[in-house]
């Protein structure tokens, strides 16, 4: 995997602010950027997923569905009973 040179403009603030945490840190300006975007897309990727997740998971349950999770707690509850 290769590297692409490119030109952003950023805040003079916050560029001061990432050339001290390079400089912290012990790496290149153009590394911290990398591994600060690298995260943020991975955060990004996360957020996505876990929002389509609660969009599948999150709805309300059909009637068949709602029906199986009360016998499987009565199940667990009377499993439960019965060891106890």
């Amino acid at each position: 995997m290769g590297s692409m040179k490119t030109a952003i403009s950023i805040e003079d603030g916050l560029l001061r602010e990432a050339d001290a945490a390079a400089r912290s840190l012990g790496v290149s300006r153009s590394r911290l950027f990398a591994v600060a975007l690298d995260s943020f897309l991975r955060n990004q990727r996360r957020e996505t997923m876990l929002r389509q997740l609660n969009e599948v998971y999150g709805g309300k349950a059909d009637p068949s569905e709602k029906a199986l999770r009360g016998r499987m707690k009565e199940k667990l509850h009377a499993t439960l009973k019965d060891r106890w």
